[in-house]
């Protein structure tokens, strides 16, 4: 029999039409699409903020943090997943989100070296689910590197500090 510790929660989310998971205890709310307000010397894959029941949220384009091509325009499947890091909140752009599901950690292997287009320091492992393939994604490595500290260094704006 399986222990609670041998299982994790993770909501699965998609990119260009392959899924990743994010641990569920680091989602505070799943999005849809809202109008994003620019902020000026941020690098690119930093769309700018949201205001989210009172809170400034930088918002990341987790495909252009990834490498790939981002689409034009949302689409009504395209969410906004907010996540809590620490003492940051960030929102980050998927193209759709499902569900929340249960990976149990014999289903996890070691990232391969290769995979697709997004930078294996990224991914945690790679889950066999069924005939799915889910990439679990390593967050304190795809929000590292000061990714959203402005140029300008406005650090305060940048992590969108909650109490």
């Amino acid at each position: 029999m399986m222990n609670q510790t041998d299982i994790n929660k993770y909501i699965i989310v998609e990119l260009e039409q392959e899924e990743y998971a994010i641990p569920v205890d680091l989602v505070a709310a799943i999005e849809r699409s809202q109008p994003i307000t620019r902020v000026p010397q941020t690098i690119s894959c930093v769309k700018g903020v949201i205001n989210l029941r009172g809170v400034i949220t930088p918002i990341v384009d987790l495909r252009e943090r990834f490498g790939m091509q981002s689409p034009l325009e949302a689409t009504e499947s395209t969410r906004i997943i907010i996540i809590h890091m620490e003492d940051y909140a960030a929102g980050l752009i998927v193209d759709a989100a499902y569900d929340v599901m249960d990976i149990p950690t014999e289903q996890m292997e070691p990232t391969p070296q290769v995979i697709g287009t997004v930078d294996v320091d990224y991914m945690k492992g790679v889950a066999k689910i069924d005939k799915r393939l889910i990439m679990i994604l390593e967050m304190e490595k795809v929000m590292d590197m000061g990714l959203l500290v402005s140029v300008s260094g406005n650090e305060e704006l940048a992590y969108g500090r909650y109490q």
